[in-house]
């Protein structure tokens, strides 16, 4: 049986250009967080092309990964959204926790607690922002 004209026969979802203001965004976390990360691990002391790379590394490591969930966030429901945001930031706060000189079970228990609260905040304003 043929189905109305207004029902599509297939479900094509569009895909959504990233403008420059919200691509500035991650962007800039990643600078800042890179930046974080290699003057964590200097810790006062020389500069080091390990501290370098390292800061390079987990602030495009950031950068990707925030364009990525941006780019794909308009196809999860707001709890799996909620849930991507907490653990994108309980992981980046876990290993910047980590690279203070704690254990790892400090820094994953410290990870969880940040990405949880993270997934409380951002699926409160998802709930109270969407129809």
């Amino acid at each position: 049986m043929a189905a109305h004209a207004s029902v599509p026969a297939t479900s094509h979802r569009t895909v959504h250009h990233l403008s420059r203001a919200v691509l500035a965004v991650p962007v800039v976390l990643g600078v800042a967080y890179g930046l974080y990360v290699f003057a964590n691990q200097r810790g006062g002391g020389a500069v080091t092309g390990g501290d370098i790379v390292l800061g390079i590394v987990s602030g495009l490591a950031v950068m990707a990964l925030g364009i990525g969930l941006l780019s794909i966030q308009s196809a999860l429901p707001r709890e799996l959204r909620a849930a991507a945001y907490g653990t994108l930031f309980g992981a980046a706060m876990g290993f910047l926790y980590s690279l203070s000189g704690h254990s790892v079970f400090r820094s994953s228990g410290m990870g969880a607690i940040f990405g949880g609260a993270m997934f409380l905040v951002s699926f409160y304003v998802f709930y109270t922002h969407e129809d």
